[in-house]
């Protein structure tokens, strides 16, 4: 399972990086203006010290890159779908409300997947819970107006919607995805790399069976062959056996 998402934040000393997604140390700088003397600025910058490169910030906002600072897409999202998560990562600062509306249509298209039919959200919803997604996910897009008798319909921009909204939807959307596709997944691999490995000791254990058995019936042989051996040339010779050959 993926480690839990630390948000960059204004003079944190390690987050998860907006350029390349590491978790990773920062170094912060202030900007300054120079012109005859130097003065300060609301500007900062903070260097990652995975990838190298550097995010702006004025006060406590990222001004550069311009995406809001929310969880990429989770790497197991389908192929298809990953463009409309990065289009509503890269507009939710400027408009957390089509982002929420991106998303929820993103949810919606990602129903398939996990083996729903994505036309009724409601019920799609309702059998992934059956199926054991946890309830809390079902309460936290009832939340967000994504089902329920609340929702909003997929596409439609809700007026009510704000940041706060946008970003849990990120969330939901990638703990869909590692709890209805990415860990059926490791546990299928690990079932099937168990069943190898068992499957290998019993070949390995039979293997050896026969090659002891082998061995033991080549010297079992040989024993009886040299004890008929022995008795023969140990017995003495009688009397009628003397005349016989005088004979």
């Amino acid at each position: 399972m993926r480690s839990k998402y630390v948000a960059p934040a204004k003079d944190a000393k390690q987050f998860h990086c907006i350029h390349c997604g590491a978790y990773a140390h920062q170094d912060w700088n202030p900007l300054h203006l120079h012109t005859e003397t130097m003065r300060a600025t609301s500007f900062s910058g903070s260097s990652c010290a995975h990838c190298g490169n550097i995010t702006f910030w004025y006060g406590e906002r990222i001004i550069v890159p311009s995406e809001a600072p929310v969880e990429p897409a989770h790497p197991d999202l389908p192929e298809a779908l990953k463009p409309d998560f990065d289009e509503a990562r890269g507009i939710v600062a400027r408009s957390p409300r089509a982002a929420a509306a991106l998303l929820r249509v993103l949810i919606q298209k990602l129903m398939p997947d996990p083996g729903q039919k994505g036309e009724n959200l409601n019920e799609d919803i309702r059998n992934l819970v059956a199926a054991g997604l946890p309830a809390s996910v079902q309460q936290a897009l009832d939340h967000c107006r994504v089902v329920g008798n609340n929702a909003v319909h997929p596409g439609e921009i809700d007026l009510n919607d704000t940041p706060e909204i946008a970003h849990q939807l990120f969330a939901m959307v990638n703990f869909i995805v590692d709890d209805r596709i990415t860990r059926p997944r490791e546990i299928a691999a690990l079932y099937e790399s168990s069943a190898r490995a068992s499957l290998g000791g019993k070949q390995a254990s039979s293997r050896s069976i026969k090659q002891l058995g082998g061995v033991g019936s080549r010297t079992s042989a040989r024993p009886s062959l040299d004890c008929h051996r022995s008795r023969t040339h140990s017995l003495p010779a009688t009397a009628s056996d003397r005349e016989h050959r005088a004979l």
